[in-house]
């Protein structure tokens, strides 16, 4: 059995809303994982995308950074004809939710992603048409390539992955845990002889929280000066999402050039 997990469940500002700043305040009220985490507050994090194929079914996260682009995993292998993005979810059992259903004009893979090393593990999509900001639906604000996250920091990562690795389907609500960034040279001894972590690579929990599958591509994101900023992106983590291990984000400071690059060029 695998040791680790890489698999996905199968310049316009905004004048109304910034970046970070969630219109619902979002209750954090433990360090609990995501498998046998706690409920997030709906709407208390409006730039959490459900990435679902064209029956519904959701495979992976991601985070809304502009109007127009989202920002997930590169290793979620997006489709602009087979995908969509949704908005403003929270039950995905309900149907009635206010949410916004989003084609895909462009996917557009990190051009160094290496699908051996899982290095560079990210990937922009351009929405067809941009998202209409709401209470339920804001950016998160991007991480600068000068920004420092020390180990032991506490942030948060959301999503609708498996609480049960053995589970068949993911929980219909959307779910979040409380856990700190682990030490680059922890982590890198902690996953010694099994999968190498990069620079481009910033890992989080190993102490009683962790991502799980269907996590994948969805945000890390850390609070600084009042406002949530996205610092890793899911990527990969141990088979059995065992909480003792560390999951590994691919890290934005290291990958933030390459976004500006590319939205400024689509």
């Amino acid at each position: 059995m695998a040791l680790f997990w890489l698999v996905a469940c199968f310049a316009f500002i905004s004048v109304t809303f910034g970046c970070g700043v969630p219109a619902i305040k979002p209750v954090i009220t433990g360090y609990s994982r995501i498998v046998n985490g706690e409920e997030a507050m709906p709407g208390s994090w409006p730039w959490q995308v459900s990435m679902q194929n064209n029956t519904g079914f959701h495979f992976c996260g991601g985070s809304l950074i502009d109007p127009y682009w989202v920002v997930t995993a590169a290793h979620c292998k997006i489709s602009p004809s087979e995908h969509r993005v949704i908005l403003g979810e929270h039950d995905q059992s309900s149907s009635s939710e206010k949410i916004q259903t989003m084609t895909i004009a462009k996917a557009i893979n990190h051009p160094q992603w290496d699908e051996e090393t899982i290095n560079n593990d990210v990937a922009l999509i351009k929405l067809s048409q941009p998202a209409q900001m709401t209470d339920g639906v804001s950016p998160v604000c991007l991480s600068s390539t000068s920004d420092n996250f020390p180990a032991g920091l506490n942030c948060v990562t959301s999503g609708w992955g498996k609480t049960n690795i053995f589970d068949s389907s993911t929980p219909p609500r959307l779910r979040q845990t409380a856990l700190a960034i682990m030490a680059t040279p922890t982590c890198q001894q902690m996953w010694a002889n099994v999968q190498k972590i990069t620079d481009v690579m910033i890992c989080a929990g190993g102490t009683g929280a962790s991502s799980c599958r269907c996590d994948s591509g969805g945000p890390l994101v850390c609070e600084n000066d009042g406002a949530w900023n996205l610092v890793g992106i899911v990527s990969w983590g141990h088979s059995l999402c065992s909480t003792s291990m560390p999951a590994a984000y691919t890290r934005v400071t290291a990958i933030r050039s390459w976004i500006d690059q590319t939205i400024s060029a689509n």
